[in-house]
């Protein structure tokens, strides 16, 4: 994923193309069109369609349309891992900074409609969360695989900052998620892409006044 999360533009019939290259493209299909339009509602021959091959190739690949949004679910970590593993923030040498730099690149990848910028396995499991265990466990690993890849920064800039609160560096990079699901809802219901934006600068203000970096410390208890 260019540095965003866009949708991949409907896929044109290739003359020939490898068994991996087919099942990728329908992979990257169905990002684009269960974001715009729900799981429940894309239909195999839509994504067939988008992905220019045929519906005998997609039962050669995927058993269901289940099968496929599971497998989809770990293709989306993939390919996004790879777009965030080769950010510019693993630059900076605080560790504090990673972090903050990590929620400001993902403030920066909010452009366009929402099914430009959501998320395809947060838009997944809102739907099939109670109605299919393998589209729910592969989207809690590709949520919770994320925040791992932030843990480890949390972690470090937590020494090195010594912070020693009483919350870890695993439950704040889950927060950070939740906040980030939660202003892609915000943007959808309201169609006011700013709405995301706006969350995703509080969630950066929390994380400054965690490491009391322009405020103090606040404990997850303290009232206010």
């Amino acid at each position: 994923m260019p540095l965003t999360e866009t949708s991949p533009s409907p896929r044109k019939p290739a003359l020939r193309r490898s068994a991996g290259e087919t099942r990728d493209a329908l992979m990257e299909a169905a990002f684009g069109l269960v974001r715009a339009q729900g799981l429940s509602a894309t239909s195999v021959d839509e994504i067939c369609g988008a992905a220019g091959v045929s519906k005998g190739a997609f039962f050669h690949h995927f058993k269901s349309k289940e099968h496929l949004a599971a497998a989809a679910a770990d293709h989306w970590s993939e390919t996004t891992g790879a777009m965030f593993d080769a950010a510019p923030y693993h630059a900076a040498a605080d560790p504090l900074d990673r972090v903050l730099g990590y929620i400001a690149f993902r403030a920066a990848l909010i452009d366009g409609a929402p099914e430009a910028f959501t998320c395809f396995v947060g838009t997944m499991v809102q739907e099939a969360w109670a109605t299919s265990p393998p589209v729910q466990a592969a989207c809690w690993d590709s949520i919770s695989g994320h925040a791992g890849k932030l843990e480890d920064d949390i972690a470090a800039a937590m020494a090195a900052h010594d912070v020693s609160p009483g919350w870890t560096a695993r439950s704040l990079a889950l927060h950070t998620q939740a906040v980030l699901q939660g202003a892609f809802i915000l943007a959808k219901a309201s169609g006011d892409a700013e709405m995301a934006r706006e969350a995703i600068r509080h969630l950066r203000r929390y994380v400054e006044l965690l490491f009391a970096r322009g405020g103090p410390v606040l404990s997850p208890d303290t009232n206010h």
